[in-house]
């Protein structure tokens, strides 16, 4: 008799991978970009041309804003301008701010007072409601 092994690539569970964005999201370093010099491309006398790796085909260099912080690696995550605020209204980009909106004081996620409120304070109000039932 004869054996087969066969082999299936197979995704990591979604909690996994969004645990692992999460973790690459958190530390997130500001960067600059600079073209680093282009060289001029060596004469090869293969038939076949040569061509650039992905890397270094544009010869782009980050530098991390922060001259304190070491240069990010090749899996590091990585922005160049911060996020705007969202808690001040902004018509330019769209954002209408926080204010006025209905948050949830027990919360600890983005619907919890202490982040909706941008350290603004906010006041609670208790109602009390009497529907009719049946």
């Amino acid at each position: 008799s004869c054996t087969v092994k066969t082999c299936w690539m197979r995704l990591p569970s979604f909690r996994s991978v969004g645990d692992a964005l999460k973790d690459r999201f958190d530390g997130a370093s500001r960067v600059m970009v600079s073209n680093t010099d282009l060289e001029a491309p060596t004469q090869r006398n293969d038939a076949v041309p040569h061509r650039a790796q992905r890397r270094e085909r544009y010869k782009l260099k980050l530098q991390p804003h922060n001259p304190d912080h070491k240069s990010p690696g090749s899996k590091d995550l990585v922005y160049l301008e911060p996020s705007p605020g969202f808690c001040e209204k902004n018509p330019r980009l769209g954002i209408p701010g926080t204010h006025g909106r209905a948050c949830n004081d027990t919360s600890i996620g983005v619907d919890g007072c202490d982040l909706m409120c941008c350290g603004r304070g906010y006041r609670t109000e208790t109602m009390f409601v009497v529907e009719r039932c049946n």
